[in-house]
C-alpha cells in the first residue's frame, strides 16, 4: 500500500501540500494535521466509496487519523477550496478548456446517478452546475433517481437573468427551453431529434433532416432561425447551428448506434442514421455576439469537460453520497472530480510506460550493487 501511495502521489500537481495551506484546508485543525494523511483520509471516502463510518475506521487501523465520522464530515467541508485547487492545477497540466476566456458568466449543466453501496443502497441523482473554465460548483443538488420532478431539466436548476447556459441532448425539450429564456437567460443545447419540436418563422413544421442534409463536406458550418413552440402556444426564438461530422467520427457514431439497437433488441429508423453524421445544437445566444461557429466552439469545450465527467460519471456511481451540507456535498463532487482528473492522467501516462512502471526521479537513488 505505502509503495502504490508513493507513485500515486508521484501524479498530484507539484504544489499539492502547500495548496493545502493556501486554501485553508489545514486550519483550525487540532489534531492529524499532516496533509498526507488527511488527504489519503478523504480519497478513502471518496475515491473508495466508502461511508463515513467504514473510513473512520480503516484510517484508524492505517494511523492516517484518530477521528470520528462527524469530524471526517468538517474535514471533508474544509477541504473543498482544496480539493477544486487540486482539480485546477490538474487541468492547467491536461489544457483543458482553460484556453477559454469570457466576459459573461458561462455554467454547464450536467447530471448522474449515485447508487450507494450494499443491497438496500439508495439511488440518487445529483443535478450539478459548473462554471466554466473555472469548474468552480455554483449549484448542487440531489433528488431521488425515480417519481414525479427527479429528471434531468433546467427546472432543476437555480437560473439568473444573463445567465450562459451550456447543455447536453438530455436537456433538450421546449418546457425547459422556454424556461430558460423565461429567465432572460441564454442556453446552448444539443437538439434532441425525437423529443424538440421546431418551426420555421412562419409557424410551419421544421423539415430538420432536410435542412441539415444539404451540408455535404466537413468544416462547413451553417445556421438557420427557428421557433421553439410550447403547447400553449407560445415560441421562443433561437437558431440551429450544424456542422457535418468527419467520416470517421460518422463511423463511430454508426456503429454505436449499431450496438445500442443489438444491445436492447431495438431496430433503427434510417433517419437515426442520417442524424448521426451531423451536431446540430439550439441557441438563443445573441446572434450579433455569437456566429455560428463560436457557438459550436463553446458546445464543443462543454464537449471536452465531458470527457472528465464521463470519467467522474464512472467513478460517481460507487460511492456514499454525502447530504448533510451544500458546502459537504460540493467537497465530494471536487473530490471525485480529482479522483477522475488523477485517472485520466494515470492512463494518458500508461501508454508510455517504462518497464518498471513510473518515472524515476521521485523514488530512486543511487547505490552501487554489491
Amino acid at each position: 500500500m505505502e509503495e502504490d501511495w508513493s507513485i500515486l502521489l508521484s501524479f498530484f500537481p507539484d504544489n499539492w501540500a502547500e495548496l493545502a495551506t493556501s486554501t485553508g484546508a489545514l486550519k483550525g485543525l487540532r489534531k492529524d494535521k499532516d496533509a498526507e494523511n488527511y488527504l489519503r483520509t478523504l480519497l478513502i471516502h471518496v475515491g473508495c466509496g466508502y461511508s463515513l463510518r467504514e473510513t473512520v475506521a480503516r484510517a484508524k487501523m492505517a494511523k492516517l487519523a484518530d477521528i470520528s465520522d462527524v469530524a471526517l464530515v468538517k474535514r471533508l467541508r474544509k477541504a473543498k477550496d482544496w480539493l477544486h485547487s487540486l482539480c485546477m492545477a490538474l487541468l492547467e497540466e491536461q489544457g483543458i478548456a482553460l484556453e477559454l476566456t469570457s466576459n459573461f458568466q458561462v455554467r454547464l449543466f450536467d447530471a448522474t446517478s449515485v447508487k450507494e453501496p450494499g443491497k438496500t443502497g439508495s439511488l440518487w441523482r445529483i443535478h450539478y452546475s459548473v462554471q466554466l473554465p473555472s469548474l468552480n460548483c455554483d449549484f448542487f443538488k440531489i433528488t431521488p433517481s425515480k417519481g414525479t420532478g427527479t429528471g434531468e431539466s433546467f427546472f432543476q436548476y437555480s437560473i439568473k437573468k444573463d445567465d450562459f447556459i451550456i447543455a447536453d441532448r438530455g436537456y433538450s425539450t421546449a418546457p425547459g427551453i422556454h424556461h430558460v429564456a423565461s429567465k432572460k437567460a441564454y442556453v446552448i443545447v444539443r437538439v434532441n431529434t425525437s423529443s424538440l419540436p421546431l418551426l420555421d418563422l412562419n409557424g410551419q413544421a421544421l423539415d430538420l433532416l432536410n435542412t441539415v442534409s444539404g451540408i455535404q463536406r466537413p468544416g462547413v458550418v451553417n445556421s438557420r432561425p427557428v421557433l421553439v413552440p410550447t403547447k400553449g402556444g407560445a415560441t421562443t426564438q433561437g437558431r440551429i447551428c450544424v456542422i457535418r461530422k468527419t467520416k470517421e467520427a460518422i463511423k463511430l457514431a454508426h456503429k454505436k448506434i449499431r450496438h445500442n439497437a443489438s444491445r436492447k433488441g431495438k431496430s433503427t429508423n434510417p433517419e437515426t442514421y442520417e442524424y448521426a453524421k451531423y451536431v446540430i445544437v439550439f441557441t438563443n445566444y445573441p446572434e450579433q455576439q455569437f456566429s455560428a461557429g463560436e457557438i459550436l466552439n463553446w458546445y464543443r469545450s462543454r464537449w471536452q469537460v465531458e470527457l472528465v465527467f464521463k470519467r467522474f460519471k464512472s467513478i460517481a456511481q460507487l460511492g456514499h453520497l454525502p447530504k448533510y451540507s451544500d458546502d459537504s456535498s460540493k467537497a465530494w463532487l471536487y473530490g471525485k472530480l480529482f479522483v477522475a482528473l488523477l485517472t485520466m492522467k494515470l492512463v494518458e501516462y500508461a501508454g508510455t510506460f517504462s518497464p518498471w512502471g513510473y518515472s524515476l526521479a521521485p523514488f530512486t537513488t543511487q547505490e552501487r550493487l554489491a
